[in-house]
């Protein structure tokens, strides 16, 4: 026993000092993609000092530095929102873009931005949160609604799907009448996006993450004891109707603080959870929440890497990379569920 519990914590170490290399070699790389070389010793000199040519503080600054904060942030929100989901459905293939989640944060973005936008010039970071929060709620108690009726995951993620359409159907229609200085700004967002991101979107996001992050780790036990089942939770004193509740919540507020800020990523709160998971050899919350939230802004730095620098100077949505990259995990998941049943 003493063995593996060795080993399993020697796995452990080795796999969050990879994702710690890999998250420090992603910024230094993301700090410096882009049309301006800046080298490093300017860097470092801006960050510490502030002093620099005027011209590299501004791109540092105002553009690169935000960014790759907020695809950091915004990564880890998405995993661990997909980690929530999979513990609540009991199934991995549950997930905020899946089961028409973001699509639904994506409606009440659109409606909210273009009412403002065409009433006030300008909307807050904050009520895009709040609205994307009311969306992803919304589409969450649809699907709670309808799981009293379909008990078969297959029909739920399919009713997710659905729900996913008419979201976006909506969306579409609300885009159709607005104006064309609001689809502007509207079609960059939708299409899913790190840029023009500053630090007081930074800021809030990180209050946002970082609260219900917190949070979520509290959970950690709770969750433990839900994932071997719902008699075993009542077991250890877990309230159970109350304990999925706070999983709804949580898991929405994640999600909506992403699409919010970043449009609707695809496939980051499948993929990183269940490759965590393969990784590390355990389920354990306590384990796999930190390492979820940074095997989520390791993924997301790396696909706004190569959105960014590939086809550069022109820019790929942050979704088709994060698609071409975590599309075969799911598959490779599906299958490796389907043969072990079969066995």
């Amino acid at each position: 026993m003493s063995t593996h519990r060795a080993r399993s914590a020697a796995r452990c170490t080795l796999v969050f000092l990879i994702l710690g290399v890999l998250l420090f070699v992603l910024v230094i790389a993301n700090i410096n993609a882009g049309n301006v070389n800046i080298d490093p010793v300017s860097i470092l000199k801006m960050l510490f000092t502030g002093q620099g040519d005027p011209g590299e503080i501004n791109i540092l600054f105002k553009i690169r530095l935000p960014r790759l904060m907020m695809a950091g942030i915004l990564g880890g929100a998405l995993a661990l929102a997909g980690f929530l989901l999979q513990t609540f459905f009991a199934n991995p293939i549950a997930g905020p873009f899946v089961l028409g989640i973001s699509s639904g944060s994506k409606m009440l973005v659109a409606l909210v931005m273009i009412y403002f936008l065409d009433r006030m010039g300008r909307v807050s970071s904050l009520s895009l949160v709040l609205a994307a929060f009311v969306g992803a709620l919304l589409s969450t108690l649809f699907i709670l609604l309808i799981s009293r009726h379909v008990r078969a995951m297959s029909g739920l993620l399919v009713a997710g799907i659905m729900i996913g359409y008419i979201c976006n159907a909506i969306t579409d229609f609300i885009v159709t009448f607005a104006e064309d200085s609001d689809i502007v700004n509207l079609r960059g967002w939708s299409l899913g996006s790190f840029s023009g991101m500053s630090f007081d979107d930074v800021r809030v996001a990180a209050i946002v993450v970082g609260i219900a992050s917190v949070l979520v780790f509290f959970l950690s036990k709770p969750i433990g004891a839900f994932q071997l089942g719902e008699n075993y939770a009542r077991s250890m004193g877990v309230n159970v109707r109350r304990f999925r509740v706070y999983l709804i919540l949580l898991s929405s507020i994640l999600a909506a603080c992403v699409t919010a800020y970043a449009g609707p990523i695809s496939f980051v709160g499948i993929a990183v959870p269940f490759l965590m998971k393969r990784s590390l050899g355990t389920a354990k919350p306590i384990i796999l929440v930190p390492a979820a939230f940074l095997g989520g802004a390791v993924f997301c730095l790396f696909s706004d890497l190569i959105a960014r620098m590939a086809f550069a100077p022109t820019e790929l949505n942050i979704s088709t990379v994060t698609s071409l990259f975590g599309a075969p995990v799911v598959i490779y998941m599906l299958v490796m569920r389907q043969s072990g049943r079969e066995s």
